[in-house]
């Protein structure tokens, strides 16, 4: 069994972060979404891994390499525009060859992992296994729609009127049947090849689409709110432990890891709580599920419920939270302006000015 990682698209609704940077490599708890992805296809046992890779190509194969650290023998295969997943299908046939495969979102982050998914898949192998969680705006999402005997009959992509609140998960399991189908299908209203389309082709053809509704934690981190809501649920997990240097004047509260390098002084650093290497904190307080990523300075600041990117500085600010900073960013106050009145009196007047 083989996977295909999805890591191309623009992220648009991440920008400006992704102006400069992957999507999923954007770091929840300090490691990169996508390196959630690979890590729980590894630990399922497959090691053959092709990644769809777009404009952001050379970031990515810098981050992953040749997918040994993970355990994992990579292929890249290079996707000219994100034209959908069905497309993405259609372009890694070759490397696809006839396996069974796992489709996973690159940006998609799925608590658990996939190993009992992948064994089931396994000893049983329809024609495709989907994943489905309930939402609360199913307007967003590929949704579900079911029979009568509770078999899957029907999906649709971003239905104006949806026919259920399950929507797809970000993680599909094909045999080789998918090669077919999206073959046979044309592209949406949107110009893409969409796998809710190449799934309903096999279900109007009888083959076996099965489902798997997951009552577990599942996030496509695809914007700001949902980035952080991933970075508080890796955090509450996280295992504390303090390699880094801490001064007598500071207090660790809770479940923190300070990152071998990292020095705290007279600061305060409430958990759950990350602070990466060669990091400072100072005269600072650090609050719940804030991930500080290495070579950051923290200066005179308060800042919670944030994530905090590679060689940036916050130095003098009352308070920041729910907040993403990207990488080598500076966050000062502003200086102060000289408040002033400017006045045009006739002869005679008389005027009131409080200071």
């Amino acid at each position: 069994m083989k996977a295909l990682v999805l890591s191309g698209g623009a992220g648009t609704r991440l920008r400006p972060l992704t102006h400069t940077s992957a999507k999923q490599l954007v770091p929840v708890a300090n490691k990169p979404v996508l390196f959630y992805g690979l890590e729980a296809i590894a630990d399922a046992g497959i090691t053959e891994v092709g990644i769809i890779v777009g404009d952001t190509a050379d970031e990515i194969t810098q981050a992953v390499g040749d997918g040994s650290k993970f355990g994992l023998a990579v292929t890249y295969i290079p996707q000219s525009a994100p034209l959908g997943l069905a497309h993405a299908v259609l372009i890694a046939r070759e490397f696809l060859a006839d396996d069974d495969f796992v489709m996973y979102l690159g940006d998609n982050f799925i608590v658990g992992g996939i190993s009992d998914l992948v064994d089931a898949f396994r000893a049983q192998r329809p024609a495709a296994q989907i994943l489905l969680t309930k939402v609360s705006d199913p307007q967003q999402f590929g949704v579900a729609e079911f029979g009568p005997d509770g078999r899957i009959v029907g999906l649709e992509e971003k239905p104006e009127h949806p026919k259920s609140d399950l929507a797809l998960v970000g993680v599909y399991l094909f045999t080789d049947a998918v090669h077919e189908a999206v073959r046979a299908i044309k592209p949406s209203w949107r110009g893409e090849l969409e796998i809710t389309h190449a799934l309903q082709w096999l279900i109007d053809q009888d083959r076996d689409v099965r489902s798997t509704t997951i009552s577990g934690y599942w996030k496509d981190t695809g914007n700001v709110g949902d980035m952080l809501e991933v970075n508080r649920s890796v955090l509450e997990h996280a295992e504390p432990r303090i390699e880094g240097d801490v001064d007598d004047a500071s207090e660790i509260i809770g479940r923190v890891r300070i990152d071998e390098g990292a020095r705290v002084t007279g600061s305060r650093i409430v958990g759950p709580a990350v602070i990466g290497a060669g990091s400072v904190i100072t005269g600072s307080y650090v609050g719940p599920f804030t991930s500080i990523a290495p070579d950051c300075r923290i200066t005179d600041s308060e800042i919670e419920f944030s994530i905090v990117l590679d060689g940036s500085s916050v130095r003098g600010a009352r308070r920041v939270e729910a907040s993403i900073i990207g990488r080598n960013v500076e966050v000062t106050p502003a200086p102060r302006i000289p408040a002033a009145h400017r006045l045009i009196l006739g002869d005679h007047s008389k005027v009131q000015i409080s200071s």
